[in-house]
């Protein structure tokens, strides 16, 4: 497979070999948690994804521009060059020499600093394959559906998938149906597996939409494009009524990512965790892990472990595990911070604890977090997975989270900074007030939309 990368500073396609790092994730240096690193280092430095285990990243035929900045860090090599204050906002870590004779121990790794505005898409080839997602309730949906699926078909070419269980007896009434049957693909999410299927992903409804179309590929995920037909589309920047024009510019290439991390979860039962990792079943999440009390009337009692060391017990109704993107959701409304989903890390917020100094925090992203139901525990727990699979724990099982190889990304409306704070202001109304009047102004509301708020007000 070909994949090209477009660098800034030249053009030119070049092919690189199919196991490749992913840039916009070694952004920082993390700690390693292999056991078998040496006992002499303090700290033993690796980046967040795997350098051999990337392949194929973002679909068949798709691929990251280079808009990172890369730096050899090896300590015998030719000292790196200073950057001017223009850019020195995008230098961070890139300096790995500290003073005349400090270094980094492990100074094998490259530092990679990401560009603010997002990663570049870019087709390897021409996109063939489409996944259009919809809602599955809905009476507005049915509408823009058949739409797509006919402009997709008929005006572009394409081969496009569809769930099999959208084909209700309404779609089969529509006239437009007949022109298209027979170039739709169906397929069965429960025994059917759309890893290097699919091209693109159209999604038409909510954040839960997208949700799911994550929770499909369980390895490399294709561009999930999301268009805001639902209630809150936090995770949607794109409207409808412009879809024709929008998909154009994304099959042409001319689109930037948003990499939303996701969590790889391990549910192991008390004494199977020294037992084959291959009996183990990874479940990936886009949101959060939850682990509650249940209908029990006593309080959850949870050990968490970060890196193997017991941190602390967690008493309350439950605990949440979110990535920057979950922050936005059950996380913000247990009282964690807003996380922009570029950033490297892992959220721990505790649900109504029963120590009030029990405040959220963030981890780094590279870090193992384990999370076991407690000797103490008076009644079992109850784990969620972006609000799905949901089973019961007994004392002694536990569930392991880390960061997992394979993000989901996200096709921009405009870059990730803006459609994250318009998402924030339309969605969230996040600092709606009414606004302080000057001597000779009245007092007003603010408006909705980001782009007409005032941000360097003073009160």
């Amino acid at each position: 497979m070909k994949i090209r990368m477009n660098d800034n500073q030249n053009d030119t396609p070049s092919t690189l070999p199919k196991v490749q790092t992913l840039p916009s994730f070694n952004t920082t240096s993390l700690p390693n948690t292999d056991s078998s690193a040496s006992h002499h280092h303090l700290y033993h430095h690796r980046p967040l994804v795997s350098q051999t285990a990337i392949t194929n990243t973002t679909g068949p035929t798709t691929s990251l521009s280079s808009t990172c900045k890369t730096m050899d860090v090896n300590r015998h090599s030719k000292k790196p060059e200073r950057h001017s204050p223009r850019n020195q906002h995008n230098s961070i870590f890139a300096e790995v020499e500290f003073g005349p004779k400090g270094t980094l121990m492990d100074n094998s790794r490259l530092i990679t600093i990401p560009e603010q505005t997002g990663q570049k898409l870019k087709w390897s080839e021409p996109p063939e394959t489409v996944l259009v997602l919809k809602k599955s309730f809905g009476d507005n949906m049915f509408e823009p559906f058949i739409e797509v699926l006919f402009w997709l078909t008929y005006e572009k070419k394409l081969t496009v998938f569809v769930e099999s269980k959208v084909l209700n007896p309404i779609f089969f009434k529509d006239e437009r149906y007949d022109g298209i049957k027979n170039h739709l693909q169906t397929f069965n999410q429960d025994n059917e597996d759309l890893t290097d299927r699919i091209d693109l992903v159209i999604c038409l409804g909510g954040d839960g939409t997208l949700m799911y179309a994550a929770s499909l590929f369980q390895q490399s995920v294709p561009p999930v494009m999301s268009f805001h037909l639902g209630s809150l589309g936090f995770l949607a920047p794109f409207q409808f009524r412009e879809f024709k024009e929008d998909i154009t510019q994304v099959l042409e290439g001319n689109a930037t990512l948003l990499l939303r991390s996701r969590l790889e979860c391990i549910v192991c039962k008390a004494g199977t965790e020294l037992s084959k990792k291959s009996d183990w079943k990874n479940i990936l999440v886009l949101n959060e892990v939850v682990l509650d009390r249940g209908l029990s009337p006593y309080l959850c009692n949870l050990d968490l472990y970060v890196e193997r060391h017991l941190v602390t017990s967690v008493q309350g109704d439950g605990i949440i595990i979110s990535t920057p993107t979950g922050s936005t959701a059950y996380a913000v409304a247990a009282g964690a911070s807003m996380m922009h989903p570029s950033v490297p890390s892992i959220m721990i917020t505790p649900i109504c604890p029963h120590s009030l100094s029990f405040r959220p925090i963030v981890v780094p992203a590279g870090v193992e977090i384990k999370l076991m139901v407690s000797k103490e525990a008076r009644n079992t727990a109850w784990v969620s997975f972006d609000g799905r699979s949901r089973q019961e724990l007994k004392v002694g099982d536990c569930v392991k989270i880390k960061t997992a190889t394979h993000p989901v990304p996200s096709i921009c409306c405009k870059d990730p900074i803006d459609d994250w704070f318009n998402s924030l202001a339309e969605c969230l109304h996040w600092n709606v007030r009414k606004l302080q009047g000057g001597p000779s102004s009245t007092t007003s509301m603010a408006s909705l939309n980001s782009d007409e708020i005032d941000f360097n007000h003073s009160s």
